[in-house]
């Protein structure tokens, strides 16, 4: 523990003595050298932050376009071709209630699973519903249609 608090002892001693003769021995040119050094760096560091926030954003985009390049290169169906594509997921869970098998850790969310494909269910129902009234209404159109002319 002794080495090691000289060790600090002499670094501060050497600190503040060669801080002191520095000072002391300034002349008014190495003042004026100094105020205009610490000066321009004040008014040039703003510029250099926004230049360096400019170029680091141009390399998160250009990072970025390459990432979603990729996504879409590996891609094999965009979201548009998926439309009116849903496939509702087989109650698997019901057969294993069957069975006896109580519930494990692996078996945790089983009800919020079935609970989504049946409000899938009912949406997909509804949709067809509504298509099925759709085009039920267009059909009796024209049906009126003739039925007025006659």
């Amino acid at each position: 523990m002794d080495p090691i608090i000289n060790l600090v002892s002499t670094a501060g001693s050497r600190f503040t003595t060669n801080l002191k003769g520095t000072f002391a021995n300034m002349t008014p040119e190495k003042w004026i050298r100094l105020v205009i050094i610490v000066g321009a760096y004040l008014l040039v560091r703003p510029y250099l932050l926004k230049l360096g926030a400019k170029i680091q954003m141009q390399a998160h985009d250009r990072e970025e376009k390459e990432a979603a390049a990729a996504v879409a290169a590996k891609a094999q169906m965009s979201p548009n071709q998926l439309r009116g594509r849903v496939e509702i997921p087989e109650d698997s869970d019901e057969e294993e209630e069957q069975d006896g098998i109580s519930t494990t850790a692996a078996d945790w969310g089983k009800k919020a699973r079935r609970r989504q494909r049946e409000v899938i269910r009912r949406m997909l129902d509804a949709e067809e519903r509504r298509l099925r009234e759709q085009q039920e209404d267009e059909e009796d159109k024209d049906i009126e249609e003739f039925l007025v002319r006659g």
